[in-house]
């Protein structure tokens, strides 16, 4: 027995309400369709409808059946989808959103390298850093950092960034090195607002808490914020990303590394899995293999 095969006529014959009618629905034979569900009852051990003279219907165990065949013939079918999708050309238009400072150093190059692979494909990137409704906005995918709220999304993990405290080796050896979070309620701060409140959130094991900072400086845009403590205006708390170059530079060093909140996610996120056009899986591919140095 084709078991697969009979599956698919076992909901025909649902569907369609008698033994004639699937036949005619499947193009065969009316005994080929009875053989089949006579082997497939046989195999299960269970009768899966109810026949009379004049009707047909299905059995409690036919009904609970028939709601797991649909789900195994709806998931061969978007493989099938899936496979012949990948197996296309990417082509089309496709819109991308990511936050602005992570989307110019990490995003933007890496859409590029796509399109020189993709040249059939069109890409609009929006670099924003509010958090923007998908489907509202038109956008295909988007690159995220921190936790998601909307369930209603497929996101896959790729990464994690830490969120330390910095300042400029000179600063340090003025003003000494803190070694607890407190030490920084009298210490020169500067202040980036994208950090709700002024304070800042540390964890001790599993305790959170907030310790109040002040300084000379409160500024909107992560970049220069970085560039005030680099030229000694005090310590800053930042997204590793928007300090990676002064940290590879060694013209900010880390403190208070024990203290540290967990590490945020970077997710690739788009509305739906089914039914994803060449063109979108094949950026979330790459955006994976491009974001992966953040997994390790």
């Amino acid at each position: 027995m084709d078991k697969f095969k009979a599956m698919a006529t076992f909901v025909q014959i649902a569907d369609a309400g008698t033994l004639t009618a699937a036949a005619k629905a499947s193009q065969s034979s009316l005994p080929a369709v009875v053989r089949s569900l006579a082997a497939l009852e046989a195999h299960l051990g269970v009768r899966l409808f109810n026949r009379t003279t004049r009707r047909i219907s299905l059995t409690a165990e036919g009904q609970q059946y028939l709601e797991r065949c649909r789900a195994v013939l709806a998931a061969v079918a978007d493989a099938e989808g899936e496979l012949a999708a990948d197996a296309a050309e990417p082509t089309g238009p496709l819109v991308v959103t990511a936050p602005v400072l992570f989307g110019q150093m990490y995003v933007a190059p890496a859409v590029t390298r796509f399109l020189q692979r993709h040249d059939k494909v069109r890409i609009k990137l929006l670099l924003w850093d509010h958090v923007v409704n998908l489907l509202d906005e038109g956008v295909d995918v988007a690159v995220r950092i921190g936790a998601l709220n909307d369930s209603s999304l497929v996101a896959q993990t790729v990464g994690t960034l830490r969120r330390p405290v910095v300042a400029s080796p000179a600063y340090l050896a003025a003003h000494g090195e803190p070694t607890h979070p407190n030490d920084l309620r009298h210490a020169d701060c500067v202040h980036f607002t994208s950090t709700p409140g002024t304070s800042w959130t540390f964890h001790d094991g599993t305790r959170q808490f907030q310790v109040p900072v002040s300084g000379k400086l409160t500024i909107n845009h992560a970049t220069p914020a970085a560039e005030a403590c680099v030229a000694g205006l005090g310590f800053g708390m930042f997204i590793e990303y928007q300090v990676a170059p002064h940290l590879a530079a060694g013209t900010l060093r880390t403190v208070l590394e024990a203290y540290e909140p967990p590490p945020r996610p970077i997710s690739i996120v788009y509305p739906h899995a089914r039914g994803l056009p060449a063109r979108t899986r094949a950026f979330v591919a790459w955006m994976k293999g491009e974001l992966a140095r953040f997994g390790q």
